[in-house]
């Protein structure tokens, strides 16, 4: 079932959401060589208390932390540890929060120091998410967002990583519908999109192949199989009559 959000909803999710964007941002600026993975989910913690909200993560069940912090080969759910960011890594936040009721969800990923390689490794996931949002608008399907992310991230030579996918979000962190990053069968035999629809899309991809294992037995840390580097940019936004409206931006 799709749950539909009136304006007055879609109102809440864009507090919620400016909130959230404005947090990503803090943390993605304060990660630099040096500093540890806890240390980053210690000051979202912070943040999060300080916005009023709550971790959506923490909704999960089994999941203690307010972040996912994933470094390199480490695709989602890379839980926060000892680690020291070094140059040349590449770190993905992702993070949401529950706020009057309603969860929005965000990722941003950074190279840490420099290297061109890795912006251009990066630049491609943006574009692909911007290329999404444009497509999700009313008359369009869910097959549009899918094709255009496929699309650009494998006409640049990366990989989609097929087994994880965007998702419905609203007041569960977790709605349908599923939106995947790469186009199952026709467009046209996808769900269309709807005024009122509150959707999270993330292209999630590798410099390499697009499988994925557990890494280690946490339960929790999917890394590529090949060890090739990740990235995943996600932004929440409704569909209006308008067009799409990006929730999760610093100032929306």
């Amino acid at each position: 079932m799709i749950h539909l959000k009136t304006p007055e909803e879609i109102a809440v999710m864009r507090e919620g959401g400016r909130k959230l964007g404005s947090i990503l941002e803090d943390l993605l600026a304060f990660s630099t060589p040096g500093v540890v993975l806890t240390d980053i989910e210690k000051r979202a913690c912070a943040l999060i208390e300080k916005a009023g909200a709550t971790a959506s993560f923490k909704t999960v069940p089994g999941y203690k932390w307010a972040t996912c912090l994933n470094v390199n080969e480490v695709v989602v759910h890379g839980i926060p540890t000892n680690y020291v960011l070094h140059d040349g890594d590449i770190l993905t936040i992702d993070m949401g929060i529950l706020y009057k009721g309603f969860h929005t969800d965000t990722a941003g990923t950074k190279s840490i120091g420099l290297s061109k390689k890795n912006e251009e490794f990066l630049n491609i996931g943006k574009k692909a998410l911007e290329k999404a949002i444009e497509q999700s608008r009313i008359g369009n399907r869910i097959g549009n967002i899918s094709k255009v992310i496929e699309e650009t991230i494998e006409s640049a030579g990366y990989s989609i990583v097929k087994s994880l996918v965007g998702h419905g979000i609203g007041r569960e962190l977790h709605e349908e519908p599923q939106i995947p990053n790469f186009l199952r069968g026709t467009i046209e035999n996808t769900l269309p999109l709807q005024e009122g629809m509150t959707i999270a899309i993330e292209p999630i991809y590798s410099a390499g192949g697009g499988e994925i294992v557990y890494q280690n037995t946490d339960g929790w840390t999917l890394a590529t199989r090949d060890r090739s580097l990740t990235a995943v940019f996600e932004h929440t936004l409704a569909i209006t009559t308008n067009g799409p409206y990006v929730l999760t931006k610093a100032e929306n």
